[in-house]
């Protein structure tokens, strides 16, 4: 019996022996094992992370889990084809079989880099939320993207490296059409400088209410290359990050309090006396609300308008916000009302008075 085993796994097909086919197939079928063994130490693994304290350790072992398992099945087949004795000649198949399974094993380690910085950046995100600051919401996104792109490109290029291609060559050798690939990302560079621009100077944040020329909106998104700005009317601009450091940027959520400027007129046959008790009611009023700033103010007779005396009222709010802001002024108007009321004040609309030539005053008058 044993005899005829070494027979039959002495049997060669293609030059290659049973026995050497076996032991691949128990290789490759190692690595689909491994799989599933790599599944269940990480699950216990993770058992015991979830008890700490910190959140690292999960997202560690959440960023490792997919890259490992994977790694183990490609080391099964890589072993499987060293088993089979591959030929060098013609083609020297071990050595780029060798080469081969390096450069995916780096590009299994960019992946891995990959999904623990997005997991990183996701939690760090989190915690951003309870801040006072958002600096860390508007920088998230763009560290995000940059630790992508750097780890890309630096994967592609050891890749390569080990696959047999000069990198430094390849590099020189795009030297001639360097400045025609400036040129034409010369937008790309300047949208991402834009970024810094916005990163540093710190213009607006998430959430603000921003007019930028002729967009107004709340500063939804701050990415490398845009900026989303959500429109009142629900629309979403977006807006390169070169334009904004050109463009004048209203930031109306840096106001310190809101202005409140009008003009009042009262008709004209009000007497002065009940003018200058108008306008003392008035500065009153403004000291005794809470609501409105008394540390600076303007209430004052104003000008013989056509059809009215006018008062002029210029103060602050507290409130910066919008709704709060237009309640506190309504209450505000209807409290003037109340006041002026009470003096015996009657607000003016616009009239005219004609006067014709050879007749009397009573007789021509004609309010229109």
């Amino acid at each position: 019996m044993w005899q005829g085993f070494q027979e039959f796994f002495g049997r060669e097909m293609i030059g290659i022996s049973m026995g050497q086919l076996g032991l691949s197939f128990l290789a490759v079928l190692a690595g689909f094992v491994g799989r599933f063994v790599v599944s269940a130490l990480l699950k216990k693994v993770s058992a015991v992370t979830s008890r700490s304290k910190t959140r690292i350790d999960d997202i560690f072992i959440e960023s490792l889990e997919s890259p490992l398992r994977l790694g183990v099945l490609i080391i099964g087949i890589y072993f499987a084809l060293q088993i089979l004795s591959l030929p060098k000649e013609p083609i020297d198949i071990a050595t780029f079989v060798d080469a081969l399974f390096k450069g995916v094993s780096i590009l299994l380690i960019v992946w891995f880099g990959i999904r623990l910085s997005d997991r990183l950046c996701t939690r760090w995100a989190e915690q951003a939320e309870n801040t006072d600051t958002k600096l860390d919401d508007q920088a998230i996104p763009i560290i995000q993207g940059t630790v992508k792109v750097f780890l890309v490109l630096v994967g592609i290029a050891l890749f390569l490296q080990n696959m047999g291609y000069s990198v430094g060559s390849l590099i020189a050798g795009l030297g001639l059409g360097g400045a025609a690939l400036a040129l034409a990302s010369k937008d790309t560079l300047a949208n991402l400088f834009g970024a810094v621009v916005i990163f540093w100077d710190r213009p607006f944040e998430l959430g603000d209410w921003v007019i930028v020329e002729d967009v107004e909106g709340t500063v939804e998104e701050v990415g490398i290359r845009t900026t989303r700005i959500r429109t009142f009317a629900n629309a979403l601009v977006t807006v390169p990050n070169m334009k904004l450091t050109t463009a004048s940027i209203t930031n109306w959520s840096k106001m310190m309090k809101r202005r409140i400027k009008m003009t009042i007129g009262v008709t004209y046959d009000s007497k002065p006396d009940q003018v200058r008790a108008g306008v003392k009611a008035i500065q009153d009023l403004i000291a005794e609300t809470p609501e409105i700033r008394d540390d600076y103010y303007l209430v004052r007779f104003d000008a013989f308008g056509p059809s009215s005396l006018d008062i002029f009222i210029y103060c602050f709010t507290s409130t910066t916000v919008w709704a709060e802001f237009l309640e506190v002024k309504e209450q505000f108007l209807l409290n003037i009302m109340d006041r002026f009321q009470a003096i015996g004040l009657s607000f003016a609309f616009p009239t005219q008075t004609i006067h014709i030539a050879g007749q009397k005053q009573s007789e021509t008058e004609r309010p229109l």
